[in-house]
């Protein structure tokens, strides 16, 4: 990989890294100037974004070859992220680092390479993150296994990462807070899957393990320190709290084994609110919280319960106003109601409005190409389902490609058997019909009045809306 990076990049690398000499003697013990430079091969905008924490740093403009280079005159160490909608990767900075970065929008996380002062960190961050997804994939079957089966699987799989780990380490010799990243990389991955465990197993086999986990099954939760600013916004410590706190309420709440329950999710929000004693660690937390509860359970009633008790314990401002407003996003979107009007696109460029245009039952689902997996069998679901309800139509609508990218795929998968429409403001969709999670598919009458507005194609009971 390393090699094609310099076969392509080489023209960008020497004029860069000509401009990072000449500085070069700005470089001392007293300042902090970074620099960050690279390549965006497809590019979907004509900027990348850089941020800390969540907050926007720079918007940093490609030039007419899709190049980019920005010197931050003070740039303090640390786990920054930068994003080219609608994709996003983290990258690390210590101190006086000057960092290339080179991807491809096709294959966004799989193409990206690091060049520069602090390229070998980097590197292992995206190695380790790579490995982590892989192992993810094959997780569902594991999952059924039994206690000792399952937790040898997932301990061999942990050895030959935190070999990665260690190798790396001894090879780059990396600081404390470098190695605080590297290692919350290794070990989050490795506990989240302890803690979703005993749900998913009794989720797919019906099977109650809890009784039957050894002793010393939650002893990693004493090594965990929930207050720790530095991962607050880290997306492996997220998700690792998130299983937590599922698992945790699922085994109070021994009759309720939903986790989109209102009960488990107000649950989830107390929890949060004895586990983390940071307010900005717990306010992300309750945020994240919030956030994938609204998006699931759609019973209006309890989500206003649960946006009181939310309300109740957040104290950022800026992040309650986002919970409101999808809030409200999701009372529009009840049984009955006209979808909010949306910029829709057909493959001629005429608009189509949804709102109008409808005059039969109509199932609308939603892909993008990064998820390549999902457009392919959804596709193939939606032609199924079609030949079976001749009585409905099945409309796809792209998210958030660029225009070429969506037109590109309807011919390399040969998209043509039926309506396929392009959002052509994905912030708008994302927003207005809370289209944040590509399975979620909203069922019409022929009147275009919503049927079902949060329904899901995969859902085994998903035909009972037809």
């Amino acid at each position: 990989m390393i090699k094609n990076y310099f076969k392509y990049f080489l023209p960008l690398s020497i004029a860069i890294f000509s401009t990072l000499t000449s500085c070069s003697k700005g470089f001392d013990a007293d300042n902090y100037v970074a620099y960050i430079g690279g390549e965006i091969v497809n590019p979907q905008e004509n900027f990348v974004l850089f941020l800390k924490d969540n907050e926007l740093i720079d918007t940093i403009f490609l030039d007419k070859d899709n190049r980019f280079m920005h010197k931050f005159d003070s740039l303090v160490p640390g786990l920054y992220t930068f994003k080219h909608d609608p994709e996003y990767q983290y990258i690390y900075f210590d101190k006086n680092d000057s960092l290339m970065i080179r991807l491809n929008t096709f294959d966004f996380d799989n193409s990206i390479v690091f060049c520069g002062r602090g390229d070998e960190k980097n590197n292992f961050l995206m190695e380790l993150y790579l490995q982590n997804e892989a192992d993810k994939a094959l997780m569902f079957k594991v999952f059924d296994r039994d206690v000792n089966r399952f937790v040898k699987n997932i301990d061999s799989s942990f050895a030959i990462r935190k070999s990665l780990y260690l190798k790396k380490k001894a090879e780059i010799g990396w600081d404390a807070n470098f190695d605080l990243i590297a290692k919350s990389s290794l070990d989050f991955h490795h506990i989240s899957k302890k803690e979703i465990y005993p749900y998913a197993h009794q989720f797919r086999t019906g099977e109650n393990i809890r009784q039957t986990l050894p002793k010393n099954y939650y002893s990693h939760r004493k090594e965990v320190d929930f207050d720790n600013t530095s991962l607050t916004d880290f997306a492996p410590y997220i998700r690792y709290v998130n299983s937590l706190l599922t698992n945790v309420a699922l085994q109070n709440n021994a009759n309720d084994l939903n986790e989109n329950s209102l009960n488990n999710n107000i649950a989830k929000l107390n929890i949060t609110d004895t586990l983390i004693k940071n307010e900005k660690t717990k306010n992300v937390v309750l945020n994240n919280v919030a956030l994938m509860y609204l998006l699931e359970d759609q019973n209006m009633y309890n989500n206003q319960k649960f946006v009181e008790r939310y309300l109740q314990l957040s104290t950022n401002v800026e992040q309650e106003k986002e919970i409101t407003e999808i809030y409200s996003s999701v009372q529009n979107l009840k049984v009955g109601n006209k979808l909010p009007e949306i910029s829709l696109i057909d493959e001629n460029n005429e608009p189509f409005d949804i709102r109008t245009s409808i005059k039969k039952p109509t199932v609308l689902f939603f892909w993008t190409t990064p998820a390549e997996s999902h457009l392919i069998t959804a596709h193939k679901k939606a032609m199924e389902l079609k030949e079976k309800y001749p009585n409905y139509d099945f409309i796809a609508i792209n998210i958030n490609d660029s225009d070429s990218k969506w037109r590109n795929a309807l011919k390399k998968y040969k998209l043509n058997t039926i309506k396929e429409l392009h959002s052509v403001d994905f912030e708008a969709i994302r927003k207005l019909w809370v289209i944040t999670k590509v399975h979620r598919i909203i069922v019409l009458n022929s009147d275009g009045t919503i049927k079902n507005g949060f329904a899901n194609f995969f859902d085994v009971h998903f035909e009972q809306n037809l």
